[in-house]
Formats: structure tokens, C-alpha cells, sequence
């Protein structure tokens, strides 16, 4: 009888797969209802939660911010915190809700972020990150990653990013996500923190010259598969793209599976993916909800496609009336077809 193959394994294995093109985790934006329709772009890609805090969880008991749709997998879970025990015991409540990662949050500029001593302001305390997913590692079985920033403020990138790194691997963790910014905790807000400071890919990619043995993501400014290849062609593991996802998600994940997996893609046009949200959409409203709770992540679907303007323009404008449902997406579809050349 042939070995069976341990799930646990089999399931990092899986996630690492996924991990070359993965979905930047964005407040507000990534909640299970946009990575519902992103799972339905590509098979293949790893989604990220919004960030949900360690105190929330523990202290709040907010476990309904842990719920998902079962055909989200492979799904990460970011936790934001930066008490040890805290985190992982909600590390342990996500394991238990299914997530199939754990990743730390060591990027977030937010004020309300720092205010909590957690986020980006954590670069400046890698003993405490270390001892953080320490524990969160010694708490649950899926892995345990962070997601950090080469530094913040007046801080040496050169010689703080590999410190930060070399101390936080020391725990056994080998998967980061570097944001190839600084951020700066004074002075710029967490928007400005996504475009003012420089870029600099050339230091992450001397961060695998240095650690070849981990896996390093790079993230920050990504709005093409052509520069998302060109980082896996460089000797990156993955590449984490965030706002071009959201805004363009048929440029990016409905090709993801064919450009950077290299499986046929199954999809072939963005129609197939608004008719198949309906039954999900369905269910949303039965359960008490509202269609504009969805649809507000949908507005991108036809991003620099003839109709595009006229889609939102529906969408907007009528999923927040009382009754929106479905017809909505029907009409949607209609009034784009009606307006396109013969």
C-alpha cells in the first residue's frame, strides 16, 4: 500500500505553493465576500484576511471576524498584536476555524495601529516579533509568517531589515513578506505611506542573496504579471500584489493561474465570474445581508473594458436601495451589452 502523505505537511506544502502569487491583506477591502469573488479569478493564489487583532479576538470575543467560505482555501489569517500569549492564542482560534496560515503583521503605519504597539512600529522591537511567533508557532500546526517592512523612519534599511530577519528566523519561522517601503510613523498617513516612500526591490532581493534557505515574498507598488514574473524570474519565491488585485482583478488573478502557475486557465471572460457570484450573492441576502456589501468589491471586474464606467455606474447606484438583488447584476450585464458597438 502506497504511503500516505501527512495532511499537515500537505497542506504547507500547498499554501507555499500558493504563496508565489498571493493577495496583499487591505482593511476594508479583503473581507470574505471580495475574496469569495477573487477565489473564483484564480484557483491558485493565496487570499489574505483583512488584519483582525489579537485583543479583538481574545479579549472581544469577535470570533464572527474568523468566519469564511470553505471555497476560499488555500486562506491566510492576519493577526495584528504584540503581546506573545495574546497572539497566540489567536493564532490557536484561527488554526481552529480552519485558516491554513498564520501571518503577523509587522507593516501596518495606521495611528490606531501604533497605538496598540503593533504594525509597522514593530521593526523597531525584533526581540519582541521573535518572541511573538515564537509563541504563536509553539501554539498551531499551520504555519506562522510575517509580513514586515525593510524598516520605518530614520532607520538603516541595509542593516535593520537583515537584523530584523535573522532574529525572527532564528525561531524556525521561513516565510516573510517584505513591503519594499519604509514606513514612516510620523509625519505621512497610512495612505501616503502606500506611495510616498521609495521603493527599493534591489534590498529585498539582496535579502534572499542573504537568506537563500527562506522563502521571501516582495511586496509594494506591483501592478502588473509581467513585474510580478519578472521578481519570480529574479530569484523571489512570490510576489504579493495588493491594490492592482483589487482595482484590476481580471488583469491580475484571472490570469494568475495560466502566467504564474502554469495551469489552463478556465475562465474566459470576466461575464462568467459576475453570473457566478449570484448564487453566493443569494445566500448573502437570505442570511439578512445586502447586496451593496458585496457588489462594492465587484466594481473592478470590468477595469479597462468597453462598458467598464457603465457597470460601476449601476452597481453603485443601485445596490444600496432597499430590495437590491440580483437583478441588479442582471442589469448591470444588459445595459453594458446594449451600449457595446455593434
Amino acid at each position: 500500500m502506497a504511503e500516505q502523505e501527512d495532511p499537515i505537511k500537505q497542506g504547507k506544502s500547498d499554501v507555499v505553493r500558493a504563496a508565489r502569487l498571493s493577495v496583499a491583506p487591505m482593511m476594508d477591502w479583503t473581507d470574505r465576500h471580495c475574496r469569495y469573488m477573487h477565489r473564483l479569478l484564480s484557483s491558485r493564489s493565496l487570499l489574505y484576511t483583512e488584519m483582525v487583532t489579537s485583543p479583538a479576538l481574545v479579549r472581544g470575543g469577535a470570533l464572527h471576524l474568523l468566519d469564511f467560505h470553505p471555497d476560499e482555501h488555500p486562506v491566510a489569517l492576519q493577526l495584528g498584536g504584540s503581546d506573545p500569549a495574546e497572539l497566540a492564542a489567536a493564532a490557536r482560534l484561527g488554526a481552529r476555524a480552519g485558516y491554513d496560515e498564520i501571518n503577523l503583521n509587522v507593516g501596518c503605519p495606521s495611528d490606531r495601529v501604533q497605538s496598540g504597539t503593533f504594525g509597522a512600529i514593530l521593526m523597531k522591537q525584533p526581540g519582541l516579533v521573535a518572541e511573538c511567533v515564537a509563541a504563536m508557532q509553539d501554539a498551531v500546526a499551520v504555519p506562522v509568517t510575517v509580513k514586515c517592512r525593510i524598516g520605518v523612519d530614520d532607520q538603516d534599511a541595509e542593516d535593520v531589515l537583515p537584523e530584523f530577519i535573522a532574529r525572527v528566523a532564528a525561531t524556525g519561522c521561513d516565510r516573510f513578506i517584505i513591503h519594499a517601503r519604509k514606513a514612516w510613523l510620523q509625519g505621512l498617513s497610512p495612505k501616503e505611506n502606500r506611495d510616498i516612500p521609495p521603493l527599493d526591490y534591489d534590498l529585498v532581493l539582496r535579502m534572499k542573496g542573504l537568506f537563500p534557505a527562506l522563502h521571501l515574498s516582495v511586496n509594494g507598488g506591483i501592478t502588473s504579471l509581467e513585474q510580478a514574473q519578472a521578481f519570480l524570474d529574479a530569484g523571489l519565491d512570490g510576489v504579493m500584489v495588493g491594490r492592482a488585485a483589487y482595482h484590476q482583478p481580471w488583469d491580475i488573478l484571472a490570469q494568475a493561474d495560466a502566467r504564474i502557475f502554469g495551469e489552463i486557465a478556465a475562465t474566459a471572460d470576466p461575464v462568467d465570474i459576475a453570473l457566478a457570484m449570484i448564487p453566493y450573492i443569494e445566500a448573502h441576502l437570505v442570511a439578512g445581508g445586502r447586496l451593496h456589501q458585496i457588489t462594492r468589491h465587484m466594481m473592478g471586474l470590468f477595469a479597462g473594458r468597453p462598458g467598464g464606467r457603465l457597470w460601476r455606474r449601476v452597481l453603485s447606484e443601485g445596490a444600496s436601495k432597499r430590495g437590491a438583488g440580483p437583478a441588479l447584476i442582471h442589469q448591470a450585464l444588459a445595459r453594458m451589452q446594449a451600449a457595446q458597438p455593434a
